[in-house]
């Protein structure tokens, strides 16, 4: 986990989803997860709650420590921590994706 704001800017879906290749999964299950990345970063609330810009390089170390899985398996598990951390961030879980079997 960095603790270095990223640079200011949007956050760039695609290079999300190509980042997320690394923990394997299917690629809509990857643009599920970027879906959910964007609207957290939108919503402005992982900001107001960390003090951090939500980056894709801040994704992938946090969800590089997550114990294992498929990348909806590590963001949701992220996600877990900042609901037991901050509360409130349900609404960013990711529950099915095209080809899940949810």
């Amino acid at each position: 986990m960095t603790d270095e704001p990223a640079a200011e800017g949007a956050l760039d879906p695609e290079a999300l989803v190509s980042a997320l290749a690394r923990f394997d999964g299917t690629e809509p299950e990857r643009r599920t997860v970027a879906r959910q990345a964007v609207d957290l970063a939108d919503s402005g609330r992982y900001r107001r709650d960390s003090g951090r810009h939500l980056s894709v390089d801040l994704i992938v170390a946090e969800l590089a420590d997550a114990p294992d899985g498929s990348p909806a398996d590590r963001w949701n598990w992220w996600i877990g921590v900042l609901s037991l951390a901050y509360g409130g961030y349900e609404a960013f879980s990711v529950g099915r994706y095209p080809g899940s079997e949810a």
